[in-house]
């Protein structure tokens, strides 16, 4: 799957959507600045809920801050069709339970391939039950995220759960520029680490040296 041109999966299917009949989104957030350039991009073919899913995140007071930021995105951004919000709410001990053992993994090891299956799974069982017509994440906007990686999940998470999986690598078509521009634009807060404790940790012993 990794010679798989994405981006190019996901324009064959927002292609054949009539916008005058827009389908339904569940999209996994991380963060408002890593959303902006999706909803950009996608709003015009969806109706979106955006589900903030992130029990990874090192503190409370990091989730909360992240949450304000994408409802405040929402109210903001030009928009084609409706964008819902939905926050499951900040509960760590799953993230601690879900990568126990791998804590020392390195950014973008098997600690993270582990947080990717809890956050994806978790989206598709809920866009199975809330009946969406699509689920993805905006994780593929970052250039630190592995998109084969993310793609390979979410449509095992598709046929675990029988709904349709949105294959996306939102970093092409300069994506992630993108996001960078809205978050200046909209005068976002934009973290400069992943959001759990060991992304912020190999952050700030990068900062240092």
């Amino acid at each position: 799957m990794n010679n798989i041109n994405y981006n190019l999966e996901m324009e064959k299917i927002i292609d054949k959507i009539d916008i005058l009949n827009p389908k339904t989104l569940l999209l996994h957030s991380c963060c408002g600045p890593c959303s902006s350039a999706v909803l950009e991009r996608l709003n015009k073919y969806f109706k979106i809920t955006i589900l903030y899913y992130n029990p990874n995140l090192d503190s409370e007071e990091e989730f909360t801050r992240r949450a304000r930021e994408q409802k405040s995105l929402i109210e903001k951004i030009p928009k084609n069709n409706e964008i819902n919000f939905l926050n499951l709410g900040y509960n760590n001990e799953e993230y601690r339970e879900k990568i126990m053992g791998y804590e020392d993994e390195k950014e973008g090891g098997y600690r993270c391939k582990l947080c990717f299956d809890l956050r994806l799974e978790e989206t598709a069982k809920l866009a199975k039950k809330l009946n969406f017509d699509y689920f993805t994440t905006t994780l593929s906007i970052s250039p630190h995220k592995n998109s084969a990686l993310l793609n390979k999940i979410g449509a095992e998470m598709s046929k675990k759960y029988d709904v349709k999986y949105l294959f996306s690598d939102f970093k092409k078509k300069d994506g992630y520029r993108r996001s960078v521009q809205l978050s200046k634009e909209y005068d976002m807060y934009r973290q400069d680490y992943c959001g759990c404790e060991y992304s912020k940790r190999e952050s700030e012993t990068r900062n240092k040296q």
